[in-house]
């Protein structure tokens, strides 16, 4: 995602918000937004600013009571500041409330380069492979310990299954060494074996342009959903059909797919609205687009920010069904809803929470449908399999994967997001069922000292699906920031159980004790 840099003739002066909010105007927004920016001065010693500093609104959120939060991307000496975003909680009133960020130190450095551009782009193609883009950005990284000039260098490349790779690879501007990476595809991540399935008979909202109706939602922000043919580039074809009948069910019909992928854009849609009163993945009423049957035998789905698309792979056939069941579906669109909001870093213990986040809301967007053909549950990918046995990830008790984490530990960031996730998701689980919620799996919870697989037998009683993703939801769009930990997020989730129930209540004291339970104190 581009950043737009905030012009004027001081640090703290902006263009007016151009931002979209399903409750609040554009002059409450704007009005918001000057109050943040005034509070960002007057608490300086908090908010780590000075004149070398300036800023743009990325999201504003004002909340019935008149609290407003300010979400903040930052700039040093003109250089984009990756870890610096922010987020300023005031009232209306004028009151400050705090503020949310990762930044620690006051930036204190020089913005003058000893590796040159193209030698930090040599450098990111040989740590990673792949083509490096023409041009790279100097950035301020301000995700470890100490702050340090970089270049940001964007790698594109071709993943060994066949998904596209788009690596941010940030390179130190004085030594040429490569400090971190991470993809802009976000991936189901699928292994193992199972069964494929289908949504069944559903209801689609589609569109009919001069007697052919088109496999897209106007009710919806326009989503829709094309055919990819089996090809790799391109947008597809939009599906169209003659009597608004869709598909048989059958793989043989290519459409099939198409109506599960649209029908997953729809609930997915539904839930983020009639849930959490967000309007589209990105809040702004436009509908994201799906592109299925994309390459061939492809084991895997993911979403782009650059395309605002989905795109499903057919399986191989052998061991996978088409990528697109309703989790997956929810997974890869809250993909989009993070990289508008908190837009964790797809890399280290961020990368973790980032991909808990997908599975926590795919699975709710799973419980909302409550389509019979697809029993909600809290595994993530269980109808991929044609075995109809195993999962992708299983948030009651992550380590049945086999590498997934239940409990945090002190090197954890140095696993695959997609594994450390296992905390988070397993936190939330705990949050919302306990250890032996009615109908549910027992759910185990950790014991120092043990990394991978929990063995304890504390008791934990949940609070419900319903308060613990509000919990969630609001700590990604209001106290998470880029670089978030998983002690941030124990921090993030029991800010919001404060607002949304108080603190000392039920639900702010089952916050504590799930975080506590996966050794995250």
């Amino acid at each position: 995602m581009k950043f737009t840099p905030v012009s004027g003739s001081s640090a703290l002066i902006g263009a007016v918000l151009a931002l979209v909010s399903s409750t609040s105007n554009a002059a409450d927004l704007a009005a918001a937004e000057a109050r943040a920016r005034g509070h960002i001065a007057a608490e300086s010693a908090r908010t780590m600013h000075d004149a070398q500093h300036s800023y743009a609104a990325r999201d504003v959120i004002i909340d019935d009571d008149g609290t407003e939060h300010v979400r903040f991307d930052r700039q040093y000496k003109g250089l984009r500041v990756i870890g610096g975003d922010l987020v300023v909680h005031s009232h209306a009133d004028g009151r400050f409330k705090g503020n949310s960020q990762t930044l620690a130190k006051s930036l204190r450095l020089s913005t003058q380069h000893k590796i040159k551009a193209s030698e930090a782009r040599a450098a990111a193609v040989a740590a990673h492979g792949g083509e490096a883009q023409k041009v790279s950005e100097k950035v301020i990284y301000a995700r470890g310990d100490s702050p340090v000039l970089a270049w940001e260098v964007r790698v594109n490349k071709a993943q060994a299954d066949g998904t596209p790779s788009e690596l941010h690879v940030i390179v130190d501007a004085a030594s040429g060494a490569v400090l971190e990476s991470w993809d802009d595809i976000h991936t189901a991540a699928a292994n193992g074996t199972g069964t494929g399935y289908f949504s069944g008979n559903v209801a689609l909202t589609t569109d009919l342009v001069s007697g052919t109706y088109y496999l897209r939602d106007p009710s919806r922000g326009n989503t829709y959903t094309t055919n990819m043919s089996n090809g790799t580039t391109g947008n597809g074809t939009v599906f169209t059909d003659a009597d608004n009948v869709w598909a048989n069910g059958l793989l043989s019909n290519t459409a099939t797919i198409g109506v599960d992928a649209q029908y997953g854009t729809a609930v997915t849609w539904d839930y983020y609205k009639n849930v959490h009163g967000r309007n589209g993945i990105a809040n702004n009423g436009v509908g994201a687009y799906n592109r299925v049957h994309y390459s061939s035998g492809y084991n895997n789905a993911y979403w782009s920010d650059t395309c605002f698309c989905m795109t499903y792979g057919d399986g191989d056939g052998t061991t996978f069904n088409p990528f697109d069941s309703l989790d997956v579906a929810g997974h890869e669109m809250t993909h989009g809803v993070t990289s508008r909001t908190a837009n964790l870093t797809y890399s280290g213990q961020s990368g973790g929470l980032n991909e808990a986040t997908s599975d926590i809301f795919g699975t709710m967007v799973e419980y909302y449908a409550a389509n019979a053909n697809d029993a909600p549950d809290y595994k993530i990918g269980e109808k991929l399999y044609k075995s109809g046995t195993g999962a992708l990830r299983y948030m009651y008790s992550p380590n049945l994967d086999g590498s997934s984490a239940d409990c945090y530990y002190s090197t954890i960031a140095n696993l695959d997001v997609h594994y450390s996730s296992g905390v988070a998701n397993h936190f939330f689980f705990l949050l919302a069922e306990g250890t032996a919620g009615a109908g549910m799996p027992t759910s185990k919870t950790c014991i120092t000292g043990n990394k991978l697989k929990a063995t304890g037998t504390a008791s934990l009683t949940g609070i419900g699906r319903s308060p613990a993703a509000k919990i969630w939801y609001r700590a990604l769009t209001v106290y998470m920031t880029s670089s978030t930990t998983f002690k941030g997020a124990r921090t993030a989730t029991l800010k919001a159980a404060t607002d949304l129930y108080g603190t000392g209540s039920t639900q702010y004291n089952a916050v504590a004790a799930a975080w506590s339970a996966v050794l995250v104190n």
